[in-house]
C-alpha cells in the first residue's frame, strides 16, 4: 500500500462528516493503513482517510452514491475502492478484495445528508416526494409499511424504533386517514402526525420520530449494525480500530453494549455467585465514555447534536462471532 497526496479536487468539496477530527483520532491512522469505510455516502470520512496517506476501501448500499463517489475514486489514484453492498457484510467484501485483515473500520451509522436532500427518497418531510425511504432502492418502501402494517403494529414499530410514546395515537389517525385515500407522500404523512403530535418553538419537527421508526424499519439499520459490529470483530488485525458514529439512543445502544460485552475481562459476581469465566476480551475501550461534539461543531451544524462516537482497538483474541 502507497501513501498519496491529498485528495483535494472538486469532488472533495464540501461535504464535512460529523466528529471528522474524533474519528481520525480514534482511527490512529498510519500511512500504509488499510480502512473500511463501510458507510460511505457522500465521502467525508473516505476522503479525509484518503489525505491521511491510507487506503480505503468504502462500501455503500445506496446506488446513487456509489455513482457520485466515482469522481473520488478516480481521483485517488488506486486507493479507493467503492463497492455496492451492506456494510453488514463488510468482511466478506474486504475478502472478495484478497484482504484477510485491515487496520480500521469506520461507521457513520443513519441517513446521508446527500439522501436527506433528495425529494424524490423520500426520506424527509423538509420536502414533499414520494414516500419511498429505501437506501438500497429495493424492497418494501415506507409506503407500503404504511398501507399493508395493521394499527397495533404500525403502533409497535413507531415506538420501538422512533421511541415515540404517542405512538398509538399516531397509528389510529394513519389507518383512519389511508382508508380515506392512500398515503403515499412525504407531506401527506407529516401533515397526519403534525394534526397527533404537537410541538413547542425549538422542539423538533413532531414528524421526526415517526420517520426515523420507519426508515429504520425499512432498511433493517439496527439489524445491520449489529451484524457489522460482528463483521469489524472478524476482519480487525489485533490493533485495529473500530470507529463508530451514533445519532439516536437505540444505535447507540447496540454499540455501546458490543463493546461493553467485547471488552469486558470478568463477569460480575458476589459472596453467593462467583465471578463466571468469560472469553478473552475481543476489543479495549478507547474511551470510557461516548464523545460527543464540541459547542462549535453542534452550533454550526444541528446533526452534530445528537451524534456520539465510540471506539475499540482491536485485541489478538479470536473473534466471538463467526460468519453467517
Amino acid at each position: 500500500m502507497t501513501s498519496g497526496a491529498p485528495i483535494t479536487g472538486e469532488a472533495s468539496r464540501p461535504h464535512v462528516p460529523v466528529l471528522l477530527a474524533e474519528v481520525l483520532d480514534a482511527l490512529a491512522l498510519r500511512p500504509d493503513a488499510l480502512v473500511i469505510d463501510g458507510t460511505f455516502g457522500a465521502g467525508g470520512y473516505s476522503r479525509a482517510i484518503l489525505d491521511a496517506g491510507a487506503q480505503v476501501i468504502a462500501i455503500d448500499r445506496d446506488p446513487t452514491a456509489i455513482a457520485a463517489g466515482q469522481a473520488l475514486v478516480a481521483e485517488s489514484a488506486g486507493r479507493l475502492t467503492l463497492v455496492h453492498d451492506r456494510f453488514a457484510n463488510l468482511d466478506a467484501v474486504a475478502d472478495s478484495l484478497g484482504h484477510a485483515s485491515v487496520d480500521g473500520v469506520v461507521l457513520d451509522i443513519g441517513v446521508s445528508s446527500m439522501q436527506l436532500d433528495q425529494a424524490e427518497r423520500g426520506f424527509s418531510f423538509r420536502f414533499d416526494g414520494p414516500l419511498d425511504m429505501r437506501m438500497a432502492l429495493d424492497g418494501e418502501s415506507a409506503a407500503d409499511l404504511v398501507a399493508s402494517l395493521d394499527e397495533t403494529d404500525l403502533a409497535n414499530l413507531i415506538y420501538r424504533y422512533g421511541e415515540e410514546r404517542l405512538s398509538r395515537h399516531i397509528a389510529k389517525a394513519v389507518v383512519r386517514e389511508r382508508a380515506i385515500e392512500p398515503i403515499v407522500t412525504t407531506r401527506r404523512l407529516a401533515d397526519i402526525v403534525g394534526r397527533v403530535v404537537r410541538s413547542k418553538p425549538g422542539e423538533i419537527h413532531p414528524a421526526t420520530r415517526t420517520f426515523q421508526a420507519l426508515r429504520i424499519a425499512v432498511n433493517d439499520e439496527l439489524g445491520e449494525l449489529e451484524q457489522a459490529l460482528e463483521a469489524a470483530e472478524r476482519i480487525l488485525k489485533p490493533g485495529g480500530r473500530l470507529v463508530i458514529v451514533t445519532f439516536h439512543s437505540l444505535e447507540d445502544r447496540i454499540v455501546k453494549q458490543f463493546l461493553v460485552e467485547r471488552s469486558a475481562t470478568r463477569s460480575g459476581g458476589s459472596r453467593h455467585q462467583p465471578a463466571a469465566a468469560m472469553p478473552d476480551p475481543t476489543f479495549v475501550l478507547v474511551h470510557r465514555k461516548a464523545v460527543a461534539a464540541g459547542s462549535a461543531e453542534s452550533a454550526a451544524n444541528p446533526r452534530a447534536r445528537s451524534a456520539k462516537l465510540r471506539a475499540g482497538v482491536r485485541t489478538a483474541a479470536q473473534a466471538r462471532s463467526v460468519r453467517p
